[in-house]
């Protein structure tokens, strides 16, 4: 009887306390994903004010007011798209802070958005090694000279390639002086 009367407190006991709950792990969704989640899509905006880059995710945001207000995905990046852009001819694409400096309207990529690289940083790097940073790093739509659709895969030299629809929203919406954040 002892031993019936225990196992009923017991099982009381477990009801009225459930177990703690465990931690659970880190989310499965990569960190800009879970930001493009954020986007509410009938939020209004004139423009951005701030881009910001996942290589690894080959995704962008824009921001206005701090708030993300629109996801691009599926950019495509220079040649060799992993590791921080260090040299002239290097097919690598920059990581670090930039600002948007101007626009082409004639470029052999259907429209660009300039992007301030090199920066200083990445001046005294190549300086150090005797060598040119390069430069004329674009968001840019695809080649004038494509009929319609993409290129496969990545192809520029450093710049950030979008679909030609993206580029002419891009074009519309992010001013001269928008900052730019490019993530590995």
């Amino acid at each position: 009887m002892k031993r019936f009367v225990a196992l009923a407190v017991l099982a009381l006991a477990a009801c009225a306390n459930p177990p703690p709950k465990v931690a659970e792990g880190p989310s499965s969704q990569p960190p800009l994903e879970r930001e493009a989640r954020r986007i509410v899509p009938q939020r209004t905006f004139a423009a951005v004010d701030y881009l910001l880059v996942d290589k690894s995710e080959r995704m962008m945001i824009g921001y206005a007011g701090g708030q993300p207000v629109k996801v691009w995905r599926g950019l495509q990046f220079g040649d060799q798209p992993q590791g921080h852009k260090r040299f002239e001819g290097d097919e690598r694409t920059p990581e670090g802070r930039y600002v948007i400096e101007g626009r082409n309207p004639g470029s052999a990529y259907h429209l660009s958005l300039k992007v301030s690289y090199p920066n200083r940083a990445d001046r005294a790097f190549a300086a150090r090694y005797d060598r040119s940073p390069g430069g004329d790093i674009f968001l840019h739509g695809q080649p004038n000279a494509l009929p319609m659709g993409r290129i496969p895969g990545d192809w520029t030299d450093g710049c950030i390639a979008f679909s030609n629809a993206e580029i002419e929203e891009l074009w519309s919406i992010v001013p001269d002086g928008t900052v730019i954040e490019i993530r590995p």
